[in-house]
């Protein structure tokens, strides 16, 4: 079994010291998905709920979420990010979105954590506009599907 890098030779939790790494291009690209029931799903699309445009929300929410991510997962650095792109799928056969993010930087360190975090809230805020309409709503399938850079390597889902 691999050794903990967030744990210490006496097994407490630490920051992993990146200072001896290397600047490399990082890149990891996370995605999740939100289904709902058809009429919250059309009023999303028609943009006819009471809270505003969800889709356009979500993504102001997804950005935020990403640059905030070393307050909320306590191990992570904090980053200079130098991209963040958020796209969103209309799933109409599901009905629901896919929300995917991408995040980027130079540094010593990944950016895996930021792009999770930048979905999971993204997702959130739709479930949160639209709740009202819809209070079963399933948010699944939050997963990173590629990071480049780093000394571990690509990974490709």
């Amino acid at each position: 079994m691999a050794n903990l890098t967030h744990l210490d030779e006496n097994q407490r939790p630490k920051m992993v010291d990146v200072s001896e790494k290397n600047n490399t291009t990082r890149v990891a690209v996370a995605s999740g998905i939100i289904e709902m029931s058809p009429d919250a799903y059309d009023a999303i699309v028609s943009e006819k709920t009471k809270k505003g445009p969800v889709l356009q929300t979500a993504v102001i929410a997804a950005i935020m979420g990403t640059k905030q991510t070393s307050n909320l997962i306590p191990m992570c650095h904090p980053l200079n990010l130098s991209g963040i792109n958020c796209d969103v799928a209309e799933l109409p056969d599901l009905p629901g979105f896919q929300l995917t993010v991408t995040a980027k930087l130079t540094g010593q360190t990944g950016v895996e954590m930021e792009a999770l975090t930048g979905v999971s809230v993204g997702l959130l805020t739709i479930y949160d506009m639209v709740k009202a309409i819809d209070k079963a709503m399933v948010i699944r399938n939050v997963q990173l599907e590629s990071k480049s850079g780093g000394k571990s390597g690509d990974f490709k889902r």
